[in-house]
């Protein structure tokens, strides 16, 4: 039901912004992205509550992303780029956003984007 979609290739420094597609059953839930790379466990990266007014980073990525929520979609702009993002991003839903940003509480997933920073 979740759509994420944005990925791409990209160089280092350069920015790419992420959209997840929000069904209409899950419009009170809040809104997480999570990132795997390759060997690595999945990770939280950032999460925004059912009305925007919670937004909630990674400590290690912030000042790099931007979460927003609009209508039917969630977007998260990154900046600074860096080849250690280079990862399979989701995007998920749980009843909250905050900051433990646990994986195993977040009961809807989509599909991945994948993003791939070259340096």
């Amino acid at each position: 039901q979740l759509q994420a979609s944005g990925g791409g290739l990209v160089q280092a420094g350069g920015s790419l912004r992420l959209s997840c597609e929000v069904p209409p059953s899950l419009d009170y839930y809040a809104i997480g992205w999570f990132r795997q790379a390759p060997g690595k466990e999945r990770e939280a990266v950032s999460c925004i509550s059912s009305s925007g007014g919670t937004k909630i980073y990674a400590d290690s990525l912030k000042g790099r992303l931007t979460i927003s929520r609009e209508n039917t979609k969630v977007y998260l702009q990154m900046n600074s780029l860096k080849p250690d993002d280079t990862a399979v991003y989701y995007c998920a839903a749980d009843l909250f956003c905050n900051a433990r940003m646990v994986v195993d509480e977040y009961d809807y997933w989509g599909q991945e984007t994948l993003v791939t920073v070259s340096s």
